[in-house]
């Protein structure tokens, strides 16, 4: 029996999740898979169903109607349907509604139409936008109005390719995003990203990533955050809009095939212990993970200092570190060497293998690596 699989694929990696919305089902797919979950909303959705910009987009469709409206998310469109009922409205927008054609991104989207009693005319196999905008573009839009129901985040370049294409773009938006009312979640986790505290960061919409990113620059360490996530910390996206703020700063992101949750999920399954250290040492298989390590498959739990010492050992296997060396990399340990061992125990204790780590007198501490290995380590 493969002991990784009793454990979950992700056992050992700790995930930030940045959602706002359904972060709870998020952190469970991710949990049931045995990664840590760390949680801090980027930001706060404020519904507009008081809002006079979503009244205004709606009463200028009820009284002069749209070739062609675009449902974008399920969450939207029935939050739309919802507030012009509450403004005695309802039944004019489903009116209007059923005499336009009307495309829906994707089943989810398609189911929250036909639940408002409509039928859609036209919805994407492939759940993306960019299949919308090309099928209206064939169709061509020039003198047609489209109506745009936004989810609180705009769509780079959709509505500029139908304005030149000569359409009259009416935006209907459903949601504001804004901060997150208390910033202490978010902070706890840009702290664990620039200290490499989190293997991944998972985004599932762009206004997220960017509060994050803006939350990173307001406190002085965008920098950090950026080399965090170019070497060490994953950033994973739901899809590729979610995925713009970070890929306009550099930052190299993943994207499951399917926009949705389980997909992303089972991407980071993949992704996270294929970026694991893997090492032959002293006859065992030692995989080094965020906050623990796979020894023969038994997942072994290391305290931050320990898993400090470890990956500095890991980065040259079979060389001796000098305990100089290793006390630098030791969290907050201060000038005292004898700090050096005092976490080389634990580290020893928590391996549950003490030959995996030797002491060489004098000089310092190196991992046992197996001589066949020794090649390809450049030993």
């Amino acid at each position: 029996m493969n002991v990784i699989h009793e454990h979950g694929p992700l056992a050992g990696f700790t995930v930030g999740v940045t959602a706002a919305r359904r972060a709870d089902e998020l952190g469970a797919l991710l949990q049931r898979r045995g990664a840590t979950v760390l949680h801090a909303p980027a930001l706060r959705i404020l519904p507009l169903s008081d809002d006079g910009r979503l009244l205004a987009a709606t009463k200028e469709l009820i009284d002069h109607a749209p070739d062609v409206v675009v449902a974008t998310t399920a969450i939207g469109f029935r939050g739309w349907v919802e507030a012009a009922d509450g403004w005695g409205h309802g039944e004019a927008l489903l009116a209007r509604l059923r005499g336009v054609e009307l495309l829906a991104r994707g089943p989810k989207v398609k189911g929250a139409v036909r639940a408002a009693g409509l039928v859609e005319h036209w919805s994407p196999s492939s759940e993306s936008m960019a299949e919308v905008l090309d099928r209206l573009l064939a169709e061509g839009v020039s003198g047609r109005r489209v109506a745009l129901q936004l989810h609180g985040e705009p769509l780079p370049g959709f509505v500029e390719a139908l304005r030149a294409g000569g359409a009259d773009v009416v935006l209907v938006p459903v949601y504001r995003w804004l901060p997150p009312a208390d910033l202490a979640p978010v902070d706890r986790l840009l702290d664990a990203a620039v200290t490499r505290g989190v293997d991944a960061l998972t985004f599932t919409s762009a206004p997220a990533a960017a509060s994050l990113l803006a939350r990173a620059d307001d406190r002085g360490m965008a920098g950090e955050l950026r080399a965090a996530l170019a070497h060490d910390v994953l950033a994973a996206c739901v899809g590729p809009v979610t995925a713009l703020p970070l890929q306009g700063l550099g930052v190299d992101t993943v994207q499951p095939e399917r926009f949705r949750l389980g997909p992303l999920v089972q991407l980071l399954c993949q992704e996270l212990p294929a970026r694991a250290r893997t090492l032959p040492v002293a006859g065992h298989r030692v995989e080094i993970r965020g906050h623990a390590v796979l020894v023969d498959g038994e997942l072994r739990a290391v305290p931050p200092a320990g898993m400090a010492l470890l990956r500095s050992l890991a980065r040259r296997p079979g060389w001796v570190v000098a305990r100089a060396e290793l006390l630098r990399a030791l969290p907050g340990a201060g000038r005292d060497e004898h700090a050096v061992e005092t976490a080389m125990a634990r580290l020893r204790t928590a391996l549950g293998v003490p030959k995996l780590v030797q002491t060489v007198v004098k000089r310092g501490y190196r991992l046992a690596l197996d001589p066949a290995a020794g090649s390809k380590y450049g030993l």
